[in-house]
């Protein structure tokens, strides 16, 4: 196992009726701004539960951020905070909320172009004080330090992470989840399939107990994602769903273990050029990926198939190509197609991708460090 350092101060309330819990978590003189997406929150109830909870605090709104949250927008909330002397964020969404909000709470005391907290790392020294409200299951964004924000006007997708924007608390009602769309539902669960694949599925370095919590989590949502489907109000399989969602990025899994992340460097190219929902580019390439590396990943890939999919029968390439169509089928079978070409996408959107890692100088991705643009051509092609 490698040397780690481990912190996460989140608080969570998980469960049913904790959003009337907000009061307590928010300081009583705090002048608030609800941040929330396209107004499905004052549809499904939450923005009822949110407001009342919050009967006798000073809040205003900004709504309109966008499934992948744009740059364009995030800006003009940081200006409105400015302006009204806003001092704590309330974010209630899902994972691009979150990310969203969390940009914002960096943005508002940095001292130069916010665009440069993501486009050229620049350190976040301060950030405003947030909490969350999950509505949607997906990104682990309620209880991690990342966000991911797209630049709509030059069509890029960039990340940053800091310690200073992990949200004070996060209530997990997974009620509020009851009103999402199968898609939405879908891409959760691919979501955080996926955030697990990319700390698990790399090479072995003796941290069994990290294996093990990972292959839990991946062998929960397999279990239990189908289950949302066949009964959409199961509050059972949506607890243990949401509850997989936040263990799968909240940092634990991934201490002293190599991490990959390839495939969503590539998929957020995807999302920025075409527009795919982010678990759709994930779906398309991680099976792609994983066929590519399939000879530097062996030892996880053989174990991955006997512990998550019980393949221990035929020889040692049988049991990978199961195991890499097994997860391919998953996430068909949640509802996400694998293919570009299910997307109308060509492969003619190759070299704009490859061109791009060249231009940031990403000469290399992966656990090792060596998937390199031209590791990503062949990759994609198999996408098609």
């Amino acid at each position: 196992m490698e040397n780690f350092a481990f912190y996460n101060p989140v608080k969570i309330l998980f469960g049913k009726g904790q959003i009337a819990n907000i009061a307590t978590e928010i300081p009583a003189d705090a002048k608030i701004l609800i941040t929330y997406g396209s107004g499905s929150i004052k549809i499904n109830g939450v923005y009822e539960q949110v407001t009342a909870s919050l009967s006798g605090h000073n809040f205003l709104e900004f709504g309109g951020i966008e499934a992948n949250p744009h740059l364009e927008t995030l800006l003009k909330a940081v200006e409105l905070i400015r302006s009204e002397g806003i001092d704590f964020l309330l974010a209630v969404g899902g994972g691009s909320v979150v990310d969203g909000t969390k940009f914002i709470a960096a943005a508002v005391p940095f001292d130069g172009d916010p665009w440069d907290i993501l486009a050229k790392q620049a350190p976040v020294k301060t950030a405003m004080p947030f909490g969350a409200i999950l509505t949607l299951p997906a990104t682990g964004s309620e209880m991690n330090t990342s966000s991911v924000i797209t630049k709509w006007e030059t069509q890029e997708k960039l990340f940053f992470s800091s310690p200073l924007v992990f949200p004070r608390f996060s209530i997990l009602d997974p009620e509020t989840t009851f009103s999402l769309p199968l898609r939405q539902v879908s891409n959760g669960i691919v979501d955080a399939f996926t955030h697990v694949m990319e700390q698990y599925l790399t090479y072995p370095v003796n941290a069994p107990l990290q294996d093990r919590m990972a292959e839990s989590i991946l062998k929960t949502l397999i279990e239990e994602g189908p289950k949302t489907f066949a009964d959409l109000h199961n509050y059972e399989a949506r607890a243990n769903v949401m509850w997989c969602a936040t263990m799968a990025l909240n940092g634990l899994i991934g201490v002293g273990v190599p991490q990959d992340w390839a495939t969503h460097m590539i998929g957020h190219e995807l999302t920025a050029l075409h527009g795919l929902d982010h678990a759709q580019t994930l779906a398309i390439v991680l099976p792609n990926l994983l066929t590519v590396r399939r000879d530097r990943k062996r030892q996880k890939l053989l174990q991955y198939a006997e512990r998550v999919w019980g393949l221990v029968d035929s020889t040692e390439e049988s049991r990978i190509d199961l195991a890499i169509a097994k997860t391919r089928d998953f996430f068909e079978v949640v509802g996400i197609r694998t293919k570009l070409s299910d997307y109308g996408v060509g492969l003619d959107v190759i070299p704009l991708i490859t061109d791009r890692f060249e231009k940031r100088g990403f000469v290399a991705l992966g656990e090792h460090q060596d998937v390199t643009p031209k590791v990503v051509e062949q990759i994609l092609a198999l996408c098609a």
